[in-house]
């Protein structure tokens, strides 16, 4: 199965960021992807945290999620659209939520992102909570390819990917992991950190971020990329607008767990 990790800079405005995400989505489906991952915040990127609040959604009522489903139809692609701001019973928080869409454009699946970012190093500083609210749900799906195999697909959000515990519990042949890493914790983590999730779980990793400068100042780190089972980057995209493409195999899926039955020896989880 083709897959697609969909790289983006997203700006301030809402249909400037879907109109960059269409072309990304029809490029990969143009050269026979079959999933494609937006990143994180693929739709907006404020000028400050409280932004995200004003486009909050309604579940299955929305601007991003009829964009999604209409492509996901449009294209005949698997779509997870990397993160939108979701509305929840506090108008003060909302849900940093990753929607699967089916190729027929229907909504398939939704995991709220659990762990909220947090980091001040004297110099830059993030606190998610202060706008969002965590989820509390490890969510998977099945995702028939067209060549008949079907696929364990595991859901994560940017910071979750440093608590290995979560992809555990997951039990999945491919991990998404949708992200907007700043440039100093990338810098310093994202290779190593998928790297070892794809290790670890004995699993392909499709990691799509946002990668460069924004308009509100912050700088991403990018790097999109999509990694093997035994832990080798397929295809890599380091900074700017594009799609990384790989193929996945549920043949060397298996031959890593046969060859190396880790998964099989775990005894604390």
């Amino acid at each position: 199965m083709k897959v697609a990790a969909i790289q983006m800079v997203s700006g301030v405005a809402l249909d400037a960021n879907l109109s960059q995400a269409l072309r990304l989505l029809r490029q990969a489906a143009a050269a026979g992807a079959e999933l494609a991952v937006l990143p994180e915040y693929f739709c907006f990127m404020g000028h400050k945290d409280e932004d995200k609040l004003v486009l909050a959604e309604t579940p299955g009522l929305g601007t991003v999620q009829d964009f999604l489903s209409d492509a996901a139809r449009d294209l005949k692609l698997w779509i997870v659209g990397g993160t939108l701001p979701m509305a929840t019973d506090d108008p003060r928080h909302a849900a940093n939520a990753s929607v699967v869409y089916d190729p027929k454009g229907q909504a398939h699946s939704r995991y709220d992102k659990i762990h909220l970012f947090r980091y001040n190093n004297g110099r830059e500083s993030y606190d998610e909570a202060t706008v969002l609210k965590a989820g509390d749900t490890p969510t998977a799906f099945d995702l028939p390819a067209r060549d008949g195999q079907r696929w364990r697909v595991g859901l994560s959000v940017c910071y979750d990917l440093r608590f290995a515990e979560l992809y555990q519990r997951l039990g999945a042949h491919l991990l998404l992991v949708p992200a907007a890493f700043t440039h100093t914790t990338g810098q310093a983590h994202w290779e190593v950190l998928l790297r070892a999730r794809a290790i670890e779980n004995q699993a392909y990793v499709i990691a799509s971020a946002q990668g460069g400068v924004h308009e509100n100042g912050r700088r991403t780190w990018g790097h999109s990329m999509v990694i093997d089972p035994w832990g080798q980057v397929l295809a890599l995209q380091a900074e700017g607008p594009g799609v990384v493409l790989a193929d996945i195999d549920m043949d060397r899926l298996n031959a890593v767990r046969t060859q190396l039955p880790a998964l099989q020896h775990r005894r604390l989880v």
